[in-house]
């Protein structure tokens, strides 16, 4: 039986990365006393597997991992049974039981939407939402991506679905977050500044993940997305 664990990361956890999240996360099944599934072989393993990484240094309330079980009584006792053994800063806000068709976690991401908190209450651009709405009227929004094997060119435009001001001090963006495009909100914010001719760096402000999607349209051939949080996906099946 495969369960989708939803969970936040917030306070200190924030900067502790993803390898030693997925240790944490082991030993807090086996101090739970969750009869989980292990692989075979000689070095058996919990079968656990988690969605797209997280940045060190961001907040989530929108973390996803799924986990194999033997048993379990219900998904509420499972949830209970793990924020007993969670420290300050990780807390797990739902258990999902998945169909056996179900992807795995990381193979269902499709986007992610995030809250970009200003530090100093505001950000150094004047009407900010009229002009992140001038940014995202763009007919391309080009960006230059530097790794250590290549140079990739992109457009940013495709992989943002929403961005806007909620309000003077916060900006919140739906973007692209497969495999395939997985775009960062640091490159959004990147490009925005540029645009109004701004600077506005990382530590300007501070990202909370809030969700986690999957597309349930896929790839269609109108390219109309249907997005619908990870947790749900066995209440679409």
């Amino acid at each position: 039986m495969k369960v989708r664990i939803k969970f936040a990361k917030y306070g200190t956890m924030k900067y502790i990365g993803h390898l030693d999240m997925m240790r944490f996360f082991q030993k807090a099944v086996r101090r739970a006393g969750i009869d989980v599934k292990y692989s075979e072989g000689f070095s058996p393993h919990q079968i656990m597997s988690f969605a797209a990484p997280l940045g060190v240094g961001l907040e989530s309330t929108g973390e996803y991992m799924d986990l194999e079980v033997l048993t379990m009584t219900s998904p509420q006792e499972m949830m209970q049974m793990l924020n007993q053994v969670m420290v300050e800063g990780v807390e797990i806000l739902s258990v999902t039981v998945l169909p056996d068709h179900a992807k795995n976690a990381m193979a269902s991401v499709a986007a992610a939407s995030y809250r970009l908190q200003s530090k100093t209450g505001s950000y150094p651009v004047d009407n900010l939402a009229g002009k992140l709405q001038n940014f995202l009227a763009q007919d391309t929004i080009p960006y230059t991506k530097e790794t250590k094997k290549s140079v990739v060119e992109l457009d940013l435009k495709q992989g943002i679905y929403a961005l806007e001001a909620e309000k003077e001090g916060t900006i919140r963006m739906m973007v692209n977050a497969s495999s395939g495009g997985n775009l960062k909100p640091g490159m959004i914010m990147e490009q925005f500044g540029r645009f109004v001719g701004t600077e506005i760096p990382p530590s300007a402000y501070q990202i909370t993940k809030l969700e986690t999607y999957t597309d349930l349209a896929g790839a269609s051939s109108d390219g109309q997305h249907s997005f619908v949080p990870l947790d749900a996906v066995a209440e679409c099946s």
